[in-house]
């Protein structure tokens, strides 16, 4: 049951919001664009992260773009 303890976990990477605009679901409440978010797990489909209600969320990677370290 590895969702109980997400929020606890070690981060796998960084990713930062592209855009927020869903067509199905309502995403902007949860994301902003230009900010930079801690991925606690991956799919082939989803990002598992902490969004802007402190709570982890699966967000389609689609809204993101992966942060490379400089």
């Amino acid at each position: 049951m590895i969702h109980l303890d997400w929020e606890n976990r070690e981060t796998v990477k960084q990713i930062e919001c592209v855009h927020a605009d869903a067509k199905k679901f309502v995403v902007h409440n949860k994301l902003t664009p230009g900010k930079v978010y801690d991925v606690k797990n991956e799919t082939d489909e989803f990002y598992f992260i902490i969004d802007n209600s402190n709570r982890i969320g699966g967000f389609l990677k689609d809204y993101f773009k992966e942060v490379t370290k400089a």
